[in-house]
């Protein structure tokens, strides 16, 4: 049975339909929503949410291409910045905790590039955090999971048109965003 069909069933309340769906997406959905969070847990938990989104609004889901992937990954979105919000002032104090000691031979090389590719992280994810949230669902459906124009004005209801400048426009902000927060690390010669 194709998926518009199992979608048909789990909408009218089929558990078991519902079932399928989860296992036909939940790993597409989890490793975008490890994309935009630290730990594999939190991504778990947002998973999880996006789900029962769709479970609790099958009535209100947008079927594109007869699969509710893109709506799923756009709830993700929303999703995972419900909870960055929410969690914000706790990881900022586990954040200031203590890290463990590196010991031995490369040390200091091991120190460096943590500190990089954290540095490259916190960088990145705040840039597209700082997109509004409509540009966010544009860069995540076109190029984090590369959907056709067609397809990502479908899923979010908006022209073709649209969804092209707004792509345009995000990347554009996302790299300039990215690139200030670089050249703020540079002339303070630290860490953001």
């Amino acid at each position: 049975m194709g998926e518009i069909a199992v979608w048909a069933s789990a909408r009218d309340g089929n558990a078991d339909a519902f079932a399928e769906l989860f296992d036909l997406h939940r790993d597409r959905v989890f490793r975008h929503a490890l994309r935009l969070v630290r730990s594999q847990h939190d991504a778990e938990d947002i998973t999880a949410a996006a789900f029962l989104e769709l479970w609790r609004r099958r009535d209100a889901v947008r079927v594109v291409e007869d699969s509710v992937i893109a709506w799923l990954l756009v709830t993700t979105n929303n999703v995972a910045r419900n909870v960055s919000r929410s969690r914000s002032r706790h990881q900022a104090l586990i954040d200031r905790l203590p890290r463990g000691m590196y010991q031995g031979e490369g040390a200091f090389d091991a120190v460096d590039a943590h500190i990089d590719a954290e540095h490259r992280e916190t960088t990145m994810r705040g840039a597209l955090a700082q997109l509004s949230i409509a540009d966010q669902n544009v860069i995540t459906l076109c190029v984090v999971e590369e959907l056709g124009a067609a397809e990502a004005a479908a899923a979010l209801g908006i022209p073709i048109g649209t969804v092209k400048s707004r792509l345009s426009r995000a990347k554009a902000r996302l790299a300039r965003l990215a690139g200030d927060a670089r050249a703020a690390v540079s002339t303070t010669g630290g860490a953001l």
